[in-house]
Formats: C-alpha cells, sequence, structure tokens
C-alpha cells in the first residue's frame, strides 16, 4: 500500500506548472490542481495501473521512473513532469497499458471524483486541459503518419 507524505502545494505547483496537461493553467488554477493531488510513494516493481483494469486517477510522476507495456511490449518511459492515467480519468475505461515503477517513486495522485469537482467549479481548467490532450492526441497522429 502507498504511503502518503506531507507536501507544500508550492512544490506540487512547481512540478505541475512543468506537466504538458497543465501547461495552459496559471498559477492559481495549479494551485487547485494541486490542492487536489495526494503525494504518495511506491516501491520499485509496484504495478501502478494494469492493462485492462478500471483507471480512476491520473498520476503526476515527481520523483523516479516507471515504464509502460502494452501485451508485454514496451510503449514509454515516464520520468518527473510526466503525466500518465489522465485517458480513464476522463473517460473510466479500461487503463490501456500495464506501467510499473523502475525506481521507487513520487507521484501526485488526482482521482476522477476531485478532477471532475474541479471540472465543476473552474471551468477554465477543464476547457484548458481538453485543449492540452487534444494537442498531445494530434502530436501521436501526426508521428503515425
Amino acid at each position: 500500500m502507498p504511503l502518503k507524505r506531507k507536501s507544500g502545494n508550492d512544490r506540487k505547483v512547481q512540478l505541475l506548472s512543468k506537466v504538458s496537461l497543465f501547461q495552459e493553467c496559471n498559477a492559481k488554477e495549479l494551485a487547485k490542481i494541486a490542492a487536489l493531488a495526494d503525494e504518495i510513494e511506491v516501491d520499485k516493481g509496484a504495478v501502478l495501473t494494469k492493462e485492462g483494469s478500471p483507471g480512476r486517477e491520473c498520476f503526476v510522476v515527481s520523483e523516479g521512473k516507471a515504464t509502460a507495456k502494452l501485451r508485454g511490449k514496451k510503449l514509454a518511459t515516464y520520468k518527473p513532469g510526466d503525466v500518465f492515467g489522465e485517458m480513464s480519468l476522463l473517460d473510466n475505461e479500461p487503463r490501456s497499458a500495464t506501467i510499473t515503477a523502475d525506481t521507487d517513486m513520487v507521484l501526485f495522485v488526482v482521482d476522477s471524483r476531485s478532477f471532475w469537482g474541479l471540472c465543476e467549479e473552474a471551468p477554465p481548467v477543464a476547457r484548458k486541459i481538453m485543449k492540452s490532450i487534444s494537442q498531445r492526441l494530434r502530436r501521436v497522429e501526426k508521428a503515425l503518419t
């Protein structure tokens, strides 16, 4: 079971400002997101997401490294400042990959309920995040053609 540890919001805001998913957000919006994010520690080897399993949160890597695999094939490596799990956060569909901690890690976790509460409270944040996701998908699509 991951352990929670206390962290100042300033540190969270600083990291979140470097995350592509939140690149459009201003400092006030980032502070709201940071307030929602729980900080957890996970051990090397921990399975963070499992392909096909339900997903109800997204993760931002604060410290450490993880690898995503689909049917055993390596897809990506995540390092500090990277985000994963955002698709399941948005659509509650099953996880598209298995992600395993390559090292001990510190992660910021935002659950679906908190995320959608923020979107209702601050619609501009939702629009900015949706824009970032759209841009990310377009880059992937372009790379595939």
